[in-house]
């Protein structure tokens, strides 16, 4: 897997090169493009996570997996109640839950230490922290957008912003500490990647191809190699069948709270507040079910 990871951020830090050297590209947030990538490339790296949950409650001695699809579905439903009465507040917790959530997830198939979620954090950090750097203000417009103001905070200084970067870039050295170099390669490149893409790309564009050409690939590979450890391919062919309904389902879902947002707003602030806001609603559940997944079978081990 270390070998098809490190060829999977060649290929993406090769990609992201291509990218930039494209003028239009550095113009236009193409957001009916990046709505169609993450509702089809995306979203699909959650979509097994009924197969998790039926694993969850086998491992809790629980029979019936109703209470799973209840609760998944209660919580992503409480976090679009919550972002439209306490936006500000949800959004902030969303940022900090989403670095953690990236810089984990981009680097947990590196067998090492569990207990780094600070430098996971920060690693992942980088995901917010470069476009607000690079586009300050089209990423301010977005977040007013999601009614979310931090135009006055020094959080957003360009100095603050700098060492929070560089703070990232030390967490990717933490975790690489004592591996080969082709992790060392690996973790550098998709540093680099990031960092090109919000430079030279507007924010939902540079978020959209790093959230599904890196972060959703990288982890439905981890998925495909659960699913068959010893024949990829087929794992991979696997998890694009199991994979299919729930992603099918929640683009359509995703689509239709479009439609309805298009009445009230226009046609780009519409599908920003659908992808953020749908992602919201995605995440929480998602990692919840992740960490009392990782924390029920290490209790078994």
């Amino acid at each position: 897997m270390n070998k098809i990871n490190f060829y999977h951020s060649l290929i993406f830090f090769n990609l992201c090169i291509l990218l930039s050297a494209f003028e239009f590209l550095r113009d236009n947030s193409l957001l009916i493009l990046s709505l169609f990538l993450i509702l089809s490339l995306g979203i699909s790296h959650g979509a097994l996570d009924h197969i998790k949950g039926k694993k969850l409650l086998k491992l809790l001695n629980y029979k019936s997996t109703s209470a799973f699809y209840v609760l998944y579905i209660l919580v992503g439903l409480s976090v679009i109640l919550l972002w439209l009465l306490f936006s500000k507040i949800l959004l902030l917790i969303f940022l900090i839950v989403a670095s953690y959530h990236f810089g984990k997830e981009d680097s947990e198939f590196i067998n090492g230490k569990s207990n780094l979620e600070l430098v996971y954090f920060f690693k992942g950090s980088l995901v917010i922290t470069a476009p607000l750097l690079f586009h300050k203000t089209e990423t301010l417009n977005i977040f007013n957008n999601l009614n979310f103001d931090i135009s006055q905070s020094f959080f957003i200084s360009n100095e603050f912003l700098y060492v929070f970067i560089a703070i990232s870039l030390f967490a990717n050295i933490i975790i690489s500490l004592n591996k080969k170099i082709d992790i060392k390669s690996l973790l550098l490149m998709d540093f680099i990647s990031i960092l090109l893409l919000n430079y030279f790309l507007s924010p939902i564009l540079a978020f959209t191809i790093y959230f599904c050409f890196l972060h959703s690939i990288r982890h439905s590979f981890k998925l495909s190699n659960e699913l068959n450890k010893k024949n990829f391919t087929k794992g991979f062919k696997e998890f694009l069948l199991k994979a299919m309904p729930l992603t099918i389902l929640t683009a359509i879902l995703f689509l239709i709270s479009l439609i309805f947002l298009n009445n009230y707003y226009f046609l780009d602030n519409a599908i920003s507040k659908v992808i953020f806001i749908g992602l919201a609603s995605l995440t929480f559940p998602h990692i919840l079910l992740e960490y009392f997944l990782e924390k029920n079978e290490k209790q078994r081990n």
